[in-house]
């Protein structure tokens, strides 16, 4: 079986995600966002980009999006989605570090199991401001309005929060959803 790929975008977590995959069992491999897209489509079942600093760093991973495969943007993950499909990504107005109670809008596959407030750990300072065409918001909070959207035709979703973090109460959920859309 394929692995999923993690992308590292220079985040303080993406060691971490891939950890959390291991340690589920989950098989999984770590690739620079400058690997060529035709190397990630034929080398793994589903893509996680994950966090880093700044949309300045991410390489060639908005083109990962177009592979017609699933992806899991994590924080500026999420980011690199947003805007790579003609959204947009600003300072928040508080940003968000530490725990923070996430409200479910939209039930979907991703968040499967969920219960409708659940509390995740955060760490950022920017945020989507403007969803893009053919997404759905999923979740929100006080201080962030998307914390989660999918593109459910195209198998695109973003999360806010790490659920890498162990004060994401059930963060692995995530990852084993995300693991079975990409078994699908």
């Amino acid at each position: 079986m394929l692995p999923l790929y993690v992308v590292n975008n220079y985040g303080q977590f993406n060691h971490l995600i891939l950890r959390t995959l291991r340690d589920m069992g989950i098989e999984t491999k770590m690739i620079s966002n400058e690997t060529p897209p035709t190397e990630v489509a034929r080398g793994c079942r589903g893509v996680i980009l994950g966090g880093g600093p700044t949309l300045e760093r991410i390489g060639v991973a908005p083109k990962y999006l177009d592979l017609g495969i699933p992806v899991l943007g994590i924080c500026l993950g999420l980011h690199i989605m947003a805007t790579a499909r003609g959204g947009m990504v600003r300072r928040g107005a508080r940003g968000g570090f530490g725990a923070v109670e996430v409200d479910i809008l939209e039930r979907n596959p991703l968040l499967e199991g969920y219960p409708d407030r659940m509390q995740v750990w955060a760490s950022h300072a920017d945020e989507v401001s403007v969803v893009p065409e053919g997404f759905v918001r999923l979740a929100e909070s006080e201080i962030c309005s998307v914390e989660a959207m999918a593109s459910p035709n195209e198998r695109l979703y973003g999360v806010q929060w790490h659920p890498e973090v162990s004060h994401t109460v059930n963060g692995r959920l995530l990852f084993e959803n995300f693991n079975r859309i990409c078994l699908e």
